[in-house]
């Protein structure tokens, strides 16, 4: 089979190679997936880029978690009903070498959910980090019917979901974008409201959007940055739920405040979500989709040949949805 490698850490375009594989067999338990679509998102290309330094030591990586395709062979202990299933594949390089950068892929059965026929393979690819971490941020904490809840960078891939998950579960929705389009989409999403993150008086802005009242629950992308807002806008007993903190990778807490202010704090990453909790993640966005309740925000689609540019283009932080290769085209 065709992938995509590498087997050390650098640039995209030094260290990502196409070459020509042995197709792998499934093993019990495992389906073998001929994949159509794969999705890059930033854990991908942080791997690649050296987060991980033991990741190439017993061999060359096939990168990216996200993926959709067809299963087309059977492990054993898998139900024949399972052959030919159209399906979305999440966490295909967590803990493995081979991910969904290739034509194939095997993987655990319960790693490859069924897609409803009416969505196409490339949204298939952007279900697993994105949709899977919004659902986790918007529900682990109790039902948000009637809360208010702030979204912080709601056009980006997983803010986007979060918006729609959070109206699905009847919370009332404000946001932050950086620009008037990305604000746009989030009113479409469904938020009630948004204000610029890059005011530097943002959270009392949105207090006014609020009318007065403070913020419940708080789903974020920028932790370390956004805290001495949050802190403005939160309700006491309330509870920030955080997925990343790039900008400040090591923020300092200010406990005190924190504490007399009984927050809960909630550190989300996908992969290690309890497995109860996956399963209802996944649960509810077929159900979703199936009745296209869910709307989609896909930033790019590349041919198989320009997959390092899909890195660089993560990379480059430009891009708010997700960036999806499509394997069956060269072109």
């Amino acid at each position: 089979m065709k992938a995509f490698c590498f087997d050390r850490f650098g640039p995209a375009d030094q260290v990502l190679a196409g070459r020509d594989v042995d197709t792998p067999t499934p093993a019990a338990g495992e389906v073998l997936v001929r994949l159509y679509s794969s999705a890059v998102n930033p854990s991908d290309v942080k791997k690649r880029a050296g987060a991980f330094p033991d990741l190439v030591n017993d061999g060359f990586i096939i990168p990216h978690s996200d993926g959709a395709g067809e299963i087309v062979a059977l492990g054993s202990g898998i139900a024949s009903h399972r052959m030919g299933e159209r399906v979305f594949v999440y966490q295909a390089q967590h803990n493995r070498a081979f991910g969904t950068a290739a034509e194939f892929v095997c993987l655990p059965s319960e790693r490859a959910p069924v897609l409803p026929a009416s969505v196409s393979y490339n949204v298939g690819a952007c279900i697993g980090i994105p949709i899977l971490t919004a659902h986790r941020c918007v529900s682990a904490d109790g039902p948000v019917n009637g809360q208010w809840l702030l979204v912080t960078g709601g056009a980006g891939r997983v803010g986007f979901y979060a918006i729609q998950w959070a109206q699905h579960f009847g919370a009332n929705i404000v946001a932050t974008a950086s620009n008037d389009t990305d604000a746009t989409l989030c009113r479409e999403a469904g938020a009630i409201a948004v204000v610029n993150h890059r005011d530097p008086d943002w959270a009392t802005q949105l207090l006014e959007h609020t009318g007065g009242s403070k913020i419940d629950r708080v789903i974020d992308a920028e932790f370390g940055a956004n805290l001495p807002d949050m802190l403005t806008c939160i309700r006491v007993g309330g509870t920030i739920v955080s997925y990343g903190s790039s900008q400040v990778p090591e923020p300092t807490l200010p406990f005190r405040t924190m504490m007399f202010m009984d927050l809960t704090l909630r550190l989300v990453i996908v992969y290690d979500m309890p497995e109860d909790a996956k399963e209802r993640a996944i649960a509810d966005t077929q159900a979703l989709l199936r009745r296209d309740g869910l709307q989609h925000r896909v930033a790019a689609v590349l041919p198989f040949k320009d997959l390092p540019k899909a890195h660089e283009i993560i990379e480059q932080g430009a891009a708010k949805g997700c960036v999806v290769i499509d394997i069956t085209s060269n072109d």
